[in-house]
């Protein structure tokens, strides 16, 4: 039997969602998502996985999407203290893991500032989930020996990752929220010593019913985003995302896995 922690009217909980599927959510996720009394979801989450949630469960959109939907983080802050002072169990449900890249370490200090008590509830990050879905190790014997794991958006202050460095530094590179700013990404990338033509992969809407898995290049990157439809977006680059696209015949799904055009 498994026995979960009393979810306490008052307190706080923070959960990762997983990469999309239901099926991928942790028992502890999906146990939150049943007993929360109002859960405050990002954009990411996708409508099958709220659709879990009891219908007098309250549903609060409190998330961020390139080019839609933008809560400022410090109204969420208040938000789930707020509603933590109603005497409510509040659910902050995101997408993948609420500490990788989530902003959850900025609401647990939140939290902890207004003497909330709070519990984090880890999820499968789509950096490793949508990737090994897609049949994509990011890791391979002999081939890629190192990852990273890095957001293609500026920071508050307008600072970016060093990409040429970093393309030097790992053998594959897993980019969160890169879509809008791929051709950038890309043009350092061969700056730094990346060639054009090595593997590229766009995962749209990872381990959903939409997903769409997209490979191409480097060089092509840029001309292929502009195309894509909108949708939450991982990128992989280096050798494992041609070895993605060369198990992608053999997925079970029905998918489809498009090849573009070579850069």
């Amino acid at each position: 039997m498994i026995r979960h922690p009393a979810f306490a009217p008052g307190s706080v909980w923070l959960a990762g969602a997983g990469p999309g599927d239901p099926a991928l959510l942790t028992l502890a996720a999906l146990h939150a998502i049943e007993t929360a009394d109002v859960i405050l979801h990002d954009a990411l989450v996708p409508a099958e996985i709220l659709a879990l949630a009891p219908a007098a469960t309250r549903l609060v959109p409190a998330g961020k999407r390139a080019g839609g939907i933008h809560t400022p983080q410090l109204s969420i802050n208040e938000d789930l203290i707020a509603l933590a002072r109603q005497d409510l169990r509040v659910l902050r449900l995101k997408g993948g893991d609420p500490f990788v890249f989530g902003r959850g370490g900025e609401e647990c200090l939140a939290l902890a500032a207004a003497s909330i008590p709070f519990r984090v509830i880890p999820g499968i990050s789509a950096g490793i989930g949508a990737a090994s879905a897609a049949h994509m190790p990011i890791t391979h014997r002999g081939v890629a020996r190192s990852v990273v794991f890095a957001t293609g958006e500026a920071g508050p202050a307008g600072g970016e990752v060093d990409f040429a460095a970093l393309g030097r530094a790992a053998d594959t590179l897993v980019l969160y929220m890169a879509r809008q700013n791929i051709g950038r990404i890309a043009a350092a990338l061969i700056a730094g010593g990346r060639s054009p033509t090595d593997p590229l992969a766009f995962l749209l809407d990872a381990t959903t019913p939409r997903e769409r898995v997209v490979h191409t290049t480097i060089g092509a990157a840029a001309a292929i985003a502009a195309t894509l439809p909108p949708a939450a977006t991982l990128v992989i680059v280096g050798p494992v995302a041609g070895i993605g696209a060369m198990l992608a015949p053999h997925r079970p799904e029905a998918e489809p896995s498009i090849r573009s055009a070579q850069g």
